[in-house]
C-alpha cells in the first residue's frame, strides 16, 4: 500500500468515517460540562475534552478491531474492516492505539491533577472493554461505564471535586448506553451466536427489545431527577420531553428486532444526546 492508501486504512480502523461513536461519547461529556460550570464551561477546557473525546473514541475502536481480529471476519457487519481483511497488522494497531492514547494524554496535561488522575480508570476501562465480550454477559454494561467516565472527569476539571451529582449524571448515562448498545447487539445477534461471544441481547433473550426500553426509561427518569434536584427549568424537560418521543419512536424501530431497523435506532440515539444537550445549555442561558 503506498502512504495515502496505508492513512485511509487508519482512518477507517478509527472509524473516522462513521462519526456515531463520537458523537455518543461527546453528548455525556458536554453535559457533565454543562452542570459542572452551571453554564458555560472554561473554552480551554471544553476544547481539550472535545478533542480528548475524539482522540479516546479512535484509540477504543482500533483496540477494538485489534481484540476481535478472528472474529470480524465472521460476522456480516464488521468483515470488511481493515483488519479483518487484512489491510492493518496487529502490530500497526497497537502502536496506532498506542499512539492516539498517548496524544490524549499529552493533551490534559495542562489540566488539573485530579483529572489526569482520573484518566487512568479512563484509559483502562477503554482498553479492557473489547475482551469483555468473551466471558462477561453484559458487556455493555461495562461499555457504559467506559462511555461514561467522561462526566466525572468533566466535573474534576471544571471544579476539581467530584459532587454527588457527577456520579448520578454517570449512573443515567450507564441507562443510556445500555439500552442503545443492547440494539446495537440485536444487529449482530445471529452472528455473535454463532461464534459463541457474550452481548447483553443475547443474555436477556426474547425479553431483549423490552430490557432497551426499561434502561432507556431509568435513563429518562434519572435525568428527571437531576432537573429537580438542581432546579432546572421548563427547557430542560423540554428537552426530556422531546427525548422521550424520539426514544418511542425508537420503540417502532426495534420491536420487530429487523436488523437494519435496530441498526438505525442505534444511530437514532445521536439526537437524543443533542436534544438533551440542547435543553440543558438553553436552560443555564436563560437563567
Amino acid at each position: 500500500m503506498n502512504i495515502a492508501d496505508r492513512l485511509n486504512a487508519y482512518a477507517q480502523l478509527m472509524r473516522l468515517d462513521k462519526p456515531i461513536g463520537i458523537l455518543l461519547l461527546l453528548w455525556p461529556m458536554l453535559w457533565g460540562l454543562w452542570f459542572a460550570a452551571q453554564g458555560v464551561p472554561d473554552l480551554h477546557i471544553l476544547v481539550i475534552f472535545v478533542l480528548g473525546t475524539i482522540l479516546m473514541r479512535s484509540a477504543g475502536c482500533v483496540i477494538n478491531d485489534f481484540a476481535d481480529r478472528n472474529i470480524d471476519p465472521h460476522v456480516e457487519r464488521t468483515k470488511n474492516r481493515p483488519m479483518a481483511i487484512g489491510k492493518v497488522g496487529s502490530k500497526e494497531a497497537v502502536l496506532l492505539a498506542a499512539g492516539l492514547s498517548l496524544c490524549a494524554f499529552l493533551l490534559i496535561l495542562p489540566l488539573n491533577q485530579f483529572t489526569i488522575l482520573l484518566s487512568v480508570p479512563a484509559l483502562f476501562l477503554a482498553a479492557t472493554y473489547p475482551f469483555t465480550k468473551r466471558f462477561f454477559a453484559m458487556p455493555q454494561a461495562y461499555l457504559g461505564i467506559a462511555f461514561s467516565f467522561g462526566i466525572p472527569m468533566a466535573f474534576a476539571a471544571q471544579t476539581n471535586s467530584l459532587p454527588p451529582l457527577s456520579w448520578i449524571l454517570m449512573l443515567a448515562n450507564l441507562f443510556w448506553v445500555i439500552a442503545y448498545d443492547t440494539a446495537y447487539a440485536i444487529v449482530d445477534k445471529p452472528d455473535d451466536l454463532k461464534i459463541g461471544i457474550k452481548t447483553s441481547a443475547i443474555t436477556l433473550g426474547r425479553f431483549d427489545v423490552l430490557g432497551v426500553m426499561l434502561c432507556h426509561s431509568m435513563f429518562i427518569a434519572t435525568m428527571s431527577l437531576i432537573g429537580f434536584a438542581q432546579n432546572m427549568g421548563a427547557i430542560y424537560y423540554a428537552g426530556l420531553a422531546v427525548a422521550s418521543g424520539l426514544i418511542a419512536y425508537q420503540y417502532t424501530l426495534i420491536r420487530n428486532r429487523e436488523r437494519a431497523l435496530c441498526f438505525k435506532a442505534f444511530l437514532h440515539n445521536n439526537w437524543v444526546g443533542m436534544t438533551i444537550f440542547i435543553g440543558i445549555a438553553l436552560d443555564f442561558l436563560v437563567h
